[in-house]
């Protein structure tokens, strides 16, 4: 199992419980200077985890069982399939006016763009915002003259797992991903989008967790 990585805020959250057990969540947010709102993230990871043990109408304790990230172990058994919802998605041919509506209807960041059923593109609410302020005339311009195209976008598999997932969205700085499955076309590897994991669905997941937990 993995060794899970506590920011340095988790690691006084420990001191204190460790030093002042039983302990509540009032009393660690005061001797922290926080909100108990601040401090419940960092309190629903240690107690996930098992490093914590929150005993009603008492407080926290330590509870000295080994440091290790269940949460870490539970989310990469979670798959794309398991979590992603369904992609809005336009052709390259649609007006930069209609994609917008559609993004807008359907209160999305990212819209995906298919030919012959085949992913090919990308645009987000910046790439639409660069435009509208551009002048252009949004009701001439198809949406593929702005968009991201492949192989520029990053995508996923329906088997990746959340953590994966999440760590992409994170380092790409991205609203969405698109879930893919990837088919040789004319001898040439081209991908189906099955499916899309935003943001929303990995905060959707972690609400999950603490329902759970």
């Amino acid at each position: 199992m993995r060794k899970i990585k506590l920011s340095p805020r988790q690691e006084e959250i420990i001191r204190l419980v460790k030093e002042n057990e039983p302990i509540t969540s009032k009393e660690i947010a005061s001797k922290l200077n926080l909100t108990r709102a601040a401090l419940r993230p960092d309190l629903a990871i240690l107690t996930m985890t098992g490093i914590l043990d929150a005993k009603p109408k008492v407080g926290y304790i330590y509870s000295q069982k080994p440091s290790y990230s269940l949460i870490y172990d539970y989310i990469r058994k979670i798959k794309a399939k398991d979590i992603m919802s369904k992609p809005v998605v336009v052709n390259e041919e649609t007006t930069v006016y209609d994609a917008i509506v559609n993004l807008f209807l359907n209160d999305v960041g990212t819209l995906f763009i298919e030919n012959d059923n085949f992913l090919v593109g990308a645009v987000s609410r910046k790439d639409f915002l660069k435009i509208a302020m551009g002048g252009t005339d949004t009701h001439k311009v198809p949406v593929g003259v702005i968009m991201t195209r492949m192989p520029n976008i990053v995508y996923v598999g329906k088997d990746d797992n959340a953590y994966t997932i999440a760590k992409k969205i994170i380092e790409h700085e991205v609203d969405s991903l698109p879930v893919v499955e990837k088919v040789f076309k004319d001898n040439k590897e081209s991908f189906k989008i099955i499916g899309k994991v935003s943001k929303t669905n990995i905060t959707r997941l972690f609400v999950r967790l603490g329902e759970n937990g």
